[in-house]
């Protein structure tokens, strides 16, 4: 198994196990580019979140290793979502990193302290890891995430150091999911419908032209369907 693949499942077995989530959806992603699946959807649900969705893509003639999970807390809940992408390219590896904020984060402090502020010592360190540079992720699409967000390219031995920093992100995670976080005056269900729709937006994130070319757009938009609802 790869260094994605593998740092992916760790983290989805330590996500899984801490919330009790069980599969309910396990579906081949297929391509024209060969006989073989290409990858997999899955969807866990359980516990105290909404769902988890994985996204595996492996498609070794055009060098693509991608290994995505989002772990996507209630409607009413102002916990951040949690994800993890995890990637080989051919030529590098590459990861995104990230607690998706329910709210604004500038007028509502008392959630940004108790919800990323701890975060501050892991991004720095993780910035200061020899080998891991920043990721070419434009203005726009970066106000969809959180100032806290460690997306970057890295070298094999940059990857493997990383993996302290996911778990540490993860921990984190699941200790807001348990005790909860400060109440926020905000829409939440409407704004989280709201920003869902940008972040796996097509016209925000190019990545999605890639996804549809590989796997056709039917597939595709099903994998859009199940991150955005």
């Amino acid at each position: 198994m790869s260094l994605p693949a593998t740092l992916s499942e760790r983290t989805l077995e330590t996500l899984s196990s801490a919330l009790g989530l069980s599969i309910t959806e396990d579906v081949a992603l297929t391509s024209a580019m060969s006989p073989d699946p290409v990858g997999r959807l899955r969807v866990l649900r359980g516990g105290p979140i909404d769902k988890a969705v994985t996204v595996d893509l492996v498609v070794p003639p055009i060098g693509l290793d991608s290994h995505m999970i989002f772990a996507f807390t209630g409607k009413e809940s102002a916990v951040p979502h949690f994800t993890l992408d995890s990637v080989y390219g051919g030529e590098y590896y590459a990861m995104h990193l990230d607690l998706i904020p329910r709210a604004d984060l500038a007028v509502h402090l008392e959630y940004l302290d108790a919800a990323f502020l701890p975060l501050t010592p892991l991004l720095e360190a993780a910035w200061l890891t020899d080998g891991v540079s920043p990721a070419a992720v434009g203005p726009r699409q970066r106000a969809m995430m959180s100032p806290w967000m460690v997306v970057c390219r890295a070298t094999e031995t940059a990857f493997g150091a990383l993996g302290g920093t996911v778990d540490a992100y993860l921990r984190h995670w699941l200790a807001l999911v348990d005790k909860g976080v400060p109440a926020v005056h905000t829409d939440l269900p409407a704004r989280d419908a709201a920003n869902r729709a940008n972040l796996f937006s097509p016209q925000v994130d190019p990545v999605w032209t890639q996804v549809t070319r590989l796997l056709g757009a039917e597939q595709a938009e099903r994998v859009r369907r199940e991150l955005q609802a």
